[in-house]
């Protein structure tokens, strides 16, 4: 297999473990949160490679922190109301 992702092909949830060397799990929880959008077929996810992609782009690691800094915000206000 080509270790390029093409954006136009469509790729299994197994092969897009193995591009991004990540376990099952964490496929799992990027699909539920919405994080890696898929079409499920027959059951099965299909993704196709420019989701791939966008995942591991600069601009999507940046909306990733600056997720992760509001939702440490208010944990961290909610903790200090207590």
């Amino acid at each position: 297999m080509n270790d390029d992702i093409k954006p136009n092909l469509i790729y299994t949830t197994g092969e897009t473990q193995k591009f991004l060397k990540v376990s099952s799990s964490t496929i799992k929880r990027l699909l539920k949160k919405g994080l890696l959008r898929a079409n499920k077929v027959g059951g099965q996810y299909r993704i196709f490679g420019k989701e791939i992609l966008r995942l591991v782009s600069p601009e999507v690691e940046k909306g990733a922190i600056k997720s992760y800094l509001g939702l440490k915000k208010k944990i961290v206000d909610k903790i200090n109301k207590w």
